[in-house]
């Protein structure tokens, strides 16, 4: 009988896990997410990246603990090193094999890193020379951009590309154009110094934020996914909502959420838990396009999460000129509010379809997990606490680095006090500098494309002029220059990697929010969400077709149920700019909590009003009720609030009702 039962449990674990292997899971990652088709060197090649690598994370962790060297310097040698692994570690083209070494990209590497150590060998005579730039400085300069526009077009993609390029083709022709347009044109000489020297260029704020506390974080993320905290986080997940109706897309949900914390892209943390949770969710009973399309919309939701946000929130504390801490509180409830309106609308489609949950004796036991791999939590409560103390995100990463470290030699030392073979030495170290070093690339190279646009902003005054021409074509009603926000936002943010995309958006389309009277953190916010929603949004959508690709859907109607899953994202922007307090500015403790509990509510009344169930079908009328009833409690507005939960509550007693009924007319007959 034990044998028995032990087979039936096998054949149930068999029947859940996921179809895709290791080798499909690499190369569809490769396919849909530049950053992840990187050559893998064989032979000699792999000893000259592994080498630059190290070296890079070397030099990083002295400037930070020593602070001996100036911005100017740490920005470029950054880049020297950036530049140099970009043309080592990336293809011209990902047809291309990637077991080879062109001499070509050789040549381009060490042009581009010779480009930026130009800087730091002749830092001192460039600050005498005062503006009066030589010949040799334009040519360096132009080399520089060119080759740094190359990177960009290999790793990052086309989109940012072509956006910083049409920003340098309009300081050269300003003078050509009409309206609020038009400026005096600028000759070579000054665009390329001006971006390629100037801190108010490629070397801006940006890429200083990149160079100094970005760069620690994604080196603790490395770390971190060294200690295997990604399947901890699924185990966890599997323990907590495993066992519920629609478990496996509660999962994704509760998954997603977390990783946010470790994963800079949407696409990559689409794949890396899609390709378990979408297989399940698939053959729990869910449709192939809304399988991929929670993964989806949940994975982009990770970018919204505090406390890295995509490294958005170091950024954005640095254009702002706000402490860290302040970010990742503004970020908390509409983060949370966000994935509550995925958690409850995949809630009513279980229902709906009458799905069940994994078996629970199949699933990890919550408390057992946290007892025997709770300490991988460590880290991240390491971090929290110390920016809770007022520390800076600069020390907060190192602490964070420095436990990571300690739990790999303690779980090392207990290991060979067990006979086994050490779980983290000194191989894993070198591996998470290469990690950490190729990981760092894409958002380095983003930074600095971004540091080009915000260059030629500043050039030009084009961010001011900007906003102004939203406000004007929208007669400065606040609903309509939002809306116009939003969809420039949409439009800006397809295509491109986290950092880029708020760096972009907020640069281009903040300034009109805040040109109405609006908080500046909240516009920076309202750009950044919609700028990530593009993600999902059709017709780009990267994570919604990579969510397809797993689920073997359409990509289109994948993007769509996408979409309307992560309505909140559409919503939510809007409640915070209105009404600062949700990002906690401002405010007290029980507004914050009535502004929350009304707009989950609202969340709830809009995820049934899209599909069309609560405790039972609801119909045409009911429906278009319950989503004018969700708008009303979103609206951060006491009335509104009131009508919308009066409304909630009759529709949902009426059902209450009609349920009644229905089992007394069962029982009767």
């Amino acid at each position: 009988m034990e044998k028995e039962k032990v087979r039936k449990q096998d054949e149930i674990i068999e029947n859940f896990l996921p179809t895709s292997n290791e080798s499909e899971i690499k190369d569809l990652m490769s396919e849909l997410d530049r950053e992840h088709a990187y050559r893998e060197h064989k032979c000699w090649r792999q000893y000259i990246t592994v080498v630059v690598s190290v070296l890079f994370c070397a030099f990083q962790l002295y400037a930070t603990l020593s602070g001996a060297i100036t911005a100017q310097v740490l920005r470029a040698t950054h880049l020297a090193f950036v530049q140099l692994l970009a043309f080592l570690l990336f293809p011209a083209s990902k047809k291309l094999p990637r077991h080879t070494l062109p001499w070509y990209d050789i040549a381009l590497g060490l042009a581009g890193a010779a480009c930026w150590m130009y800087i730091v060998v002749n830092f001192q005579p460039i600050v005498r020379r005062a503006g009066m730039y030589t010949p040799a400085d334009l040519a360096v300069a132009v080399i520089g951009i060119l080759i740094l526009c190359e990177s960009c077009r290999r790793i990052v993609g086309l989109p940012i590309l072509i956006i910083a390029v049409c920003f340098i083709l309009y300081a050269f022709i300003g003078s050509y154009l009409p309206g609020f347009f038009n400026h005096r044109g600028y000759s070579l000489r000054r665009v390329a110094t001006h971006l390629f020297y100037n801190t108010e260029g490629i070397m801006g704020t940006p890429i200083g934020a990149c160079s100094t506390f970005i760069f620690l974080f994604i080196l603790f993320g490395a770390l971190l996914e060294k200690t295997g905290i990604g399947q901890f986080f699924i185990d966890i997940c599997n323990s907590i909502a495993g066992g519920a109706s629609g478990g496996p897309a509660k999962v994704a949900v509760l998954t997603s959420a977390l990783l946010g914390t470790v994963s800079g892209s949407s696409v990559s943390n689409t794949v890396g838990s899609g390709s378990f949770t979408i297989p399940m969710m698939k053959k729990l009973g869910y449709k192939s396009e809304f399988a991929g399309a929670v993964e989806a919309a949940a994975s982009t939701g990770g970018q919204l999460m505090p406390p890295i946000m995509g490294a958005a929130a170091f950024l954005m504390a640095e254009s702002l000129g706000l402490p860290y801490i302040t970010i990742v509180k503004a970020a908390v409830i509409p983060a949370v509010l966000y994935f509550t309106g995925i958690f409850i609308t995949v809630h009513l489609e279980a229902h709906k379809l009458g799905l069940k949950g994994l078996p629970r004796e199949q699933l990890p036991k919550f408390l057992p997990l946290l007892l025997k791999k709770g300490y991988m939590l460590l880290p991240l409560i390491v971090i929290v606490a110390f920016l809770c103390m007022g520390r800076t995100a600069v020390y907060a990463a190192l602490m964070g680095i420095v436990c990571c470290l300690a739990i790999g030699l303690v779980t090392s030392f207990a290991d060979l006090a067990h006979g086994k073979k050490p779980s983290f030495g000194m191989n894993d170290l070198v591996e998470v500098a290469c990690t950490g070093a190729r990981n760092i690339i894409s958002v380095a190279i983003a930074c600095a494309m971004a540091g080009i646009i915000i260059g030629i902003v500043t050039l030009t005054g084009i961010g001011l002029k900007f906003g102004a021409g939203l406000i004007s074509v929208s007669h400065g009603i606040p609903l309509i220059t939002l809306f116009l926000t939003m969809i420039s936002s949409i439009i800006l943010g397809m295509g491109a990697p986290t950092t880029a995309n708020y760096l972009i958006t907020s640069t281009i389309t903040a300034g009109a929010i805040i040109g109405l009277g609006f908080q500046p953190l909240a516009a920076h916010m309202f750009a950044f969400y919609f700028g990530i929603i593009a993600d999902v949004t059709p017709p780009v959508a990267l994570a919604a077709i990579a969510g397809a690709a797993i689920a073997k859907a359409r990509p289109i109607q994948t993007a769509f149920n996408a979409t309307k899953l992560a309505i909140g994202a559409f919503l939510i922007p809007y409640m915070f700019v209105f009404n600062p307090q949700m990002l906690m500015i401002g405010t007290t403790v029980s507004s914050v909590l009535f502004i929350c509990v009304t707009a989950l509510i609202g969340m709830f009344a809009l995820s049934v009003a899209l599909e069309g169930y609560a405790f039972r079908t609801v119909h045409a009328v009911q429906r278009i009720l319950f989503g004018c009833a969700g708008i009303l409690c979103v609206i951060p507005e006491s009335k509104s609030d009131i009508i919308g939960l009066c409304i909630i509550g009759v529709l949902l007693a009426y059902q209450a009702v009609q349920n009644v009924m229905e089992k007394r007319r069962s029982a009767s007959a």
